[in-house]
């Protein structure tokens, strides 16, 4: 699929390379990435285990390289591309970041911030659920198959 074929899909699919490569690793399966100016400044996936840390998700990591590579606290102008609905902590971090636009994958009705409410991020931040839903939810279903 070409970039321009359709930009969303493009940029689900790299974050969902992310997920796989947590898959590899024995971390949950989420990935995200960051795009700004059609271009990905940021790539990271789910790193809790390795890093014996729980803040470590992948849109806290990618949030951290974004603002690392733009040189800038905000990422105004910036679309996040994550396979699972971010958490509330995550969603909050997003907030703070006036992140413009956030694309998940599949829901998640236990942690997902859409259960609690839009209130936390930015006014301005348009949300998106549900692109490529079933080969989110297919990885996951299947990471946590296999653990048990």
């Amino acid at each position: 699929m070409s970039i321009f074929d359709n930009p969303d899909e493009f940029y689900m699919q790299q974050a969902l390379r992310e997920a796989h490569a947590a898959f590899d690793e024995d971390e949950i399966p989420v990935g995200a990435v960051i795009v700004s100016n059609e271009r990905i400044i940021a790539r990271a996936h789910n790193n809790t285990e390795r890093l014996h840390d729980v803040t470590a998700h992948a849109e806290m990591l990618a949030f951290t390289a974004a603002t690392n590579m733009l040189g800038a606290k905000y990422l105004t102008g910036c679309t996040l591309y994550v396979t699972l609905e971010p958490c509330v902590m995550c969603a909050g971090a997003a907030g703070w970041t006036q992140i413009d636009r956030i694309v998940y994958g599949a829901s998640d009705p236990k942690r997902g911030f859409e259960r609690v409410g839009r209130a936390m991020l930015h006014p301005k931040t348009v949300v998106q659920g549900g692109l490529m839903k079933e080969e989110c939810e297919s990885l996951l279903k299947q990471f946590f198959q296999k653990k048990r």
